[in-house]
């Protein structure tokens, strides 16, 4: 047995399959950090592009990649430092701080026309937003079909005043509290951080969280020498040639700093940052000796808020919440149906491919990175390899 509760010879099937990744040309390179009872172990294979400078780069633990939504529970847990500190509280309307949300209307049919709604029941939470039940969110729906989906996808990305302007002026799609809905909360709860902080989301974000975790890669943009150790994005591969297409070059989106701070999908980071964030929760709030959240705040982000009701009537398909429930910015694992994290487990994946649990029942926080658009889906095969190769190979 090896340290940590690992099978040295069953975490080789883990490299196996990571190489397998590398050696199909699905992504040039990726990153498995597994970290349990206290011993880390860093498996990378591949390197940062599949030409060009980063082709000669190895994937390694300081690696910058962008991290989707991954970058929902960061958010959440700054937003909890502000309730500790009693800055904010969970259940007071958030009106004073985000006026656009004041007096919202709801649509009385989610498919229909935009000038069909009624008032909103109640105001809009802090816990709604945290939870993802403000009443609005993603809409899956083909353009020119559902009115609200098109005219959400409209928003853009631009200036957070203009954007939640802009927001606050179409109705919620369904009543504050009815249901879960993607996404859109984690913009909306950046925004609110910057407001209620007096400074920008990114500089609020860094001194609450990034600062004392010593996150010192993780941020909205990537500059100066540290632009060599972002990794290239790449989408689905070019359907005449089968060659991987850019998605998004180490001199792109995150070389300048955004407009929009984006609390839904907007950090970079790496996997040493990120499992310092993880193994924090893990710890109850403690990094280093210090405290960064309040064991009871862990305790509450990482715990299932969504009713019965909810999960009936919520999710991207049916059956979504069978097996899952919603904390703060993250999924909450509730039935075990496949060899992979326990009950009681929580994190979430990102567009790119990155995804990070944490399972506090067998003491283990996992990440893995990789930069391949459209692969954070957890039912995909890939995904469901790594997960089995994963837990395979704890041996105690």
């Amino acid at each position: 047995m090896a340290a940590g509760g690992f099978s040295s010879k069953r975490l080789a099937r883990l490299r196996e399959l990571l190489e397998r990744h590398v050696d199909s040309g699905f992504v040039p390179g990726v990153v498995a950090v597994l970290a349990r009872h206290g011993d880390v172990r860093v498996e990378a294979a591949g390197n940062l592009a599949f030409e060009g400078a980063g082709s000669a780069t190895p994937m390694a633990g300081d690696t910058i990649c962008r991290m989707g939504s991954m970058t929902k529970p960061i958010v959440a847990a700054c937003a909890m430092t502000l309730v500790e500190d009693l800055t904010l509280r969970l259940d007071d309307p958030v009106d004073d701080l985000l006026p656009e949300l004041a007096d919202m209307t709801v649509l009385a049919d989610p498919d229909g026309p935009l000038d069909d709604a009624v008032a909103a029941r109640r105001p809009i939470t802090l816990r709604d937003l945290l939870t993802f039940t403000l009443g609005t969110g993603m809409v899956l729906a083909e353009p020119g079909t559902v009115p609200i989906s098109d005219a959400l996808n409209a928003l853009g990305r631009s200036a957070p005043d203009e954007w939640m302007h802009r927001l606050g002026a179409l109705p919620l799609v369904h009543q504050p509290g009815e249901r879960w809905m993607y996404d859109t909360a984690a913009d909306v709860t950046g925004v609110l951080i910057a407001r209620a902080t007096g400074m920008s989301f990114g500089d609020a974000l860094r001194e609450r969280i990034c600062d004392p975790l010593g996150m010192k890669d993780t941020g909205f943009s990537v500059g100066g020498e540290s632009l060599g150790r972002l990794a290239t994005a790449y989408e689905r591969d070019n359907a005449a040639t089968g060659e991987p297409v850019v998605e998004d070059a180490p001199d792109g989106r995150w070389s300048r700093r955004p407009a929009f701070e984006s609390g839904g999908s907007g950090l970079v980071s790496t996997a040493h940052d990120y499992l310092a964030f993880a193994s924090a929760l893990l710890a109850g709030g403690i990094h280093q000796g210090e405290r960064v959240l309040s064991r009871p705040s862990v305790l509450l982000m990482t715990s299932d808020h969504l009713t019965p009701a909810q999960k009936a009537v919520s999710g991207f398909w049916p059956g979504y919440f069978d097996a899952m429930g919603w904390g703060f910015g993250m999924s909450v694992r509730t039935r075990r149906t496949h060899l992979g994290p326990s009950v009681g487990s929580y994190g979430w994946p990102g567009f790119y491919g990155t995804a990070w649990y944490n399972d506090p029942a067998e003491d283990m926080a996992t990440i893995l990175i990789m930069q391949r658009a459209h692969a954070g889906d957890q039912r995909l095969p890939r995904s469901q390899d790594f997960w089995t190769a994963v837990y395979q190979a704890i041996d105690d």
